[in-house]
């Protein structure tokens, strides 16, 4: 039971193994696909030689046989599929596969075509009764066989090159009246006849392009051959440029070896440009509906650039005596140049502490400490605080000294006709004008050329109640700053004019009332 068991599968196996190679060979291969081509001569061929295609192997060589035209017949069978295709136009020729005489077919299944063109119909096949039934047929025509170069030289070796001699020399005899036969023998002997003759045949369907070919290069050459010296220069010329191209070729090999890295460093640039180019699209788009208003704009631009002409004429002269100015002036911008030069550290740490001045709050600290020194320097008399710096610009500082009173000024700290007088008055009278307040007969008097302590000593005792209006224990109570106040500014007014004498001009006068304006003296 075991054995018949064991013969069962082996013999499974060996079904399975066949099948297999059968569908793998079936797989593979175009058994089916049969040529039978005719040849004038298939000397060295045997069976199984290979039959190639632009190269590769495609199938193998079945059989020979003699037809009754004294042709040789050989049928291959095609094994490689997507080769299996031959059509009426399809070529074969025999040739030498080695040093040793071997030889094969190879074949062309079908010519180029151009795009579009349809294809050669494929090859007839023979039918059943006839030599090769089932194959497909590829006539003498479109089959070839070169001469072998051995066969050529053994024609060279005694003694048949005499005999080739003989036969030469008979040969005009001998193929008398057989042309056509003689033509078929050279046409088959040679392939490059038969491509010859195809080339011809398409020169001969072209006719018409190729005069219009010579008329059109006639027309193309005559400014060449006109120009011909030209045309001569520039051979030499290029020339001359392939040797010195051939001299820097170290040069150019450097950059060619670095033309991929930057290739690789330009692929972004050009992504980024391709970018700006989708997004420039629209714009462009507006600037191509915008284009009649442009030309219209440049059109309009004629008149206002032939109007300009004569501008920039005017400006082309100016400019000669300007060049003179220019020439003239080179010493100076020298010299200028010169000096910016050395100013520049000066410059440079000016631009540096005047900035620092800036970030740090200094001119908010100078605006500051002008308003305090202006406040620190207030007076203050029977009538309250003034500023001093106030009554320099305004229109009413002249109030002690004018004759009559300014229209423009408001102040009303003496009466006119008090005002009026005084003017005239000596030290003493003005020390003892009636209407006029303490301190200022204190400050007329020194005006006028009395000492400070004469005029305090004089006046002390008085107040300026009977002037003012007060009562007299206002007086009383503000008598004592008072004399304090004008006794400081009469000593102020005196420091500042040592010396001068009960005759003083009006100008010692008016420098001693800015004194003790501005609050000088000790």
């Amino acid at each position: 039971m075991r054995r018949v068991l064991g013969i069962l599968v082996l013999v499974c196996v060996c079904v399975t193994f066949v099948v297999l190679a059968t569908g793998a060979g079936s797989a593979d291969t175009g058994a089916d696909y049969k040529v039978r081509a005719i040849f004038q001569n298939a000397f060295s061929l045997v069976p199984g030689e290979d039959v190639k295609i632009a190269g590769v192997k495609v199938g193998k060589i079945d059989s020979l046989d003699v037809t009754p035209q004294q042709t040789a017949a050989v049928t291959f069978t095609i094994t490689r599929k997507g080769f299996d295709d031959f059509r009426s136009d399809a070529e074969c020729t025999i040739r030498p596969q080695s040093l040793i005489g071997e030889k094969f077919i190879e074949c062309t299944p079908t010519q180029p075509r151009a795009v579009g063109t349809p294809p050669a119909p494929e090859l007839p096949v023979i039918p059943d009764g006839h030599p090769g039934a089932g194959a497909h047929f590829l006539g003498v025509t479109h089959t070839s066989r070169p001469v072998d170069i051995d066969l050529v030289n053994n024609v060279m070796r005694l003694p048949y090159r005499q005999r080739l001699g003989i036969i030469i020399n008979e040969f005009g005899t001998g193929l008398a009246g057989r042309g056509g036969d003689l033509d078929k023998i050279i046409r088959n002997a040679d392939p490059a006849l038969k491509a010859t003759d195809k080339v011809l045949n398409l020169l001969a369907s072209q006719n018409k392009v190729l005069s219009d070919l010579a008329q059109q290069s006639a027309t193309s050459l005559r400014p060449l051959a006109r120009e011909r010296q030209h045309v001569q220069g520039f051979i030499v010329q290029s020339a001359h440029l392939a040797t010195a191209t051939a001299e820097k070729q170290p040069a150019f090999q450097a950059q060619f070896e670095k033309l991929p890295t930057l290739l690789h460093q330009l692929r972004p640039t050009l992504s980024k440009l391709g970018s700006f180019a989708d997004q420039a699209t629209p714009v462009f788009d507006d600037l191509h509906a915008q284009a009649p208003a442009i030309n219209r704009l440049i059109k309009a631009q004629g008149p206002f650039a032939a109007s300009s002409t004569i501008a920039l004429k005017s400006l082309g002269q100016a400019t000669i005596p300007g060049r003179k100015a220019l020439v003239a002036a080179k010493g100076i911008v020298g010299d200028l140049k010169t000096f910016g030069e050395q100013t520049r550290p000066l410059a440079r740490n000016l631009a540096a502490l005047t900035t620092s001045f800036k970030n740090t709050g200094g001119i908010e600290r100078l605006l500051d400490y002008i308003f305090y020194q202006v406040a620190a320097i207030n007076g203050f008399d029977q009538y309250g605080h003034y500023l001093r710096a106030e009554l320099i610009v305004n229109l009413c500082t002249t109030y002690a000294t004018s004759a009559t009173k300014d229209p423009t000024c408001s102040a009303n700290f003496i009466n006119a006709n008090a005002a009026r007088s005084a003017h005239h008055m000596s030290a003493t009278q003005a020390l003892h004008a009636p209407g006029i307040s303490l301190a200022n007969r204190r400050t007329m008097a020194v005006l006028r050329g009395m000492t400070p302590a004469e005029a305090i000593r004089l006046t002390s005792g008085e107040s300026d109640a009977s002037t003012t209006g007060t009562t007299s224990s206002d007086a009383a109570a503000v008598e004592p700053t008072t004399q304090q106040q004008d006794a400081s500014a009469v000593t102020a007014a005196q420091s500042a004019a040592p010396g001068t004498s009960a005759q003083g001009s009006d100008s010692g006068a008016a420098q001693r009332l800015l004194d003790y304006l501005l609050g000088g003296g000790a």
